[in-house]
């Protein structure tokens, strides 16, 4: 272990027990190994005794290590560290996150980031990744293309999550269809739409999800013969009665509902509303807003299965309807 200057983003004592618990995880130190004792990691650190055992004891609360009267402090156990490297937050994205986590035995460490869709802070957070981590699990930055970034990535220790419509086979995933059963879920919701005059979209500019949802979107109006409309100027939507929406983000649904309610109209009677991706507010907001939606907590305990286990895992996940009172 290396001395370094310790930030202020998190206690010394969070700091230092991470700092054994990598070391640990890079095989610097393996099972039954004698770790530095508490003076000699106070002077090399600059810190006080009192962190150091603290440190100590935050690590054997997880396992990792242990005590006695003449070894002293020694490796008990192994750490796993994994990289859970997601797009933006989303309440959806909590849901996969605390499921991911909550399989995982306290040996496992995960660390969280989000890459924003930046491609150049993608490719910085995978670049000084490899070599510290067991396990990557990564939402990839585009549904169209495999990011080279992640041939840095032993295949075996990757897996894709979400987007996928590219070649994969080398690797495990779990993937949502933007296409196909995107199509399908519609159609089962195909006698709703009978009842409003015309069905939007909406698709802003700025919206990271996969621009052939529209082809299927349209494909799907085209055969049950529904007026359609694709708007991206969503900012300054006018809700309109007699219209169904489909709403990809969470902003955009509190905007249609903000809108109809401005114009004296109600969701559900005088207009649809149609939410893509699952939260749990859309069970209460206006007596509940209809979502097509994959199970984001089967995605995170499928995830953990494959940290756990190491079995290869290529699977999408089907897209559902929870039909509320909004459609």
């Amino acid at each position: 272990m290396d001395a370094k200057m310790f930030g202020q983003q998190s206690s010394k004592v969070t700091q230092l027990a991470d700092l054994i618990s990598q070391a640990i995880s890079m095989r610097e130190f393996r099972e039954g190994d004698s770790l530095p004792s508490i003076n000699e990691l106070s002077r090399r650190y600059g810190v006080s005794r009192d962190t150091v055992f603290k440190a100590f004891r935050d690590l054997m609360e997880r396992g990792l290590i242990g005590s006695t009267p003449r070894k002293g402090y020694f490796v008990t156990g192994q750490v796993t560290k994994v990289l859970l490297l997601l797009d933006q937050y989303t309440p959806f994205k909590e849901t996969l996150y605390n499921s991911f986590v909550s399989r995982l035995p306290v040996s496992y460490k995960v660390d969280l980031l989000f890459h924003q869709y930046n491609e150049r802070l993608f490719s910085t957070i995978v670049r000084e990744s490899v070599g510290k981590y067991s396990k990557f699990v990564v939402m990839n930055i585009d549904n169209e293309r495999f990011s080279s970034s992640l041939n840095r990535i032993n295949p075996a220790r990757l897996l894709l999550l979400d987007f996928g419509k590219f070649a994969k086979d080398r690797y495990s995933y779990i993937c949502q269809d933007f296409d196909e059963a995107f199509y399908d879920a519609l159609r089962r919701l195909s006698d709703r739409f009978f009842s409003y005059r015309k069905f939007v979209f909406l698709f802003p500019h700025s919206l990271k999800h996969p621009q052939s949802s529209k082809d299927y979107f349209i494909r799907f109006c085209k055969d049950f013969h529904l007026s359609w409309h694709i708007e991206e100027d969503v900012e300054n939507l006018e809700v309109e009665k007699g219209a169904a929406y489909l709403a990809i983000k969470q902003q955009d649904v509190v905007q249609v509902v903000k809108q109809g309610r401005l114009a004296g109209l109600k969701c559900g009677k005088d207009f649809g509303l149609l939410a893509y991706n699952d939260i749990p507010s859309y069970e209460v907001i206006d007596e509940g807003i209809t979502a097509l939606t994959i199970d984001w907590g089967q995605m995170g305990n499928e995830a953990a299965r494959f940290v756990l286990d190491n079995v290869v895992v290529q699977k999408y996940l089907p897209t559902e309807v929870r039909l509320r009172n909004s459609l």
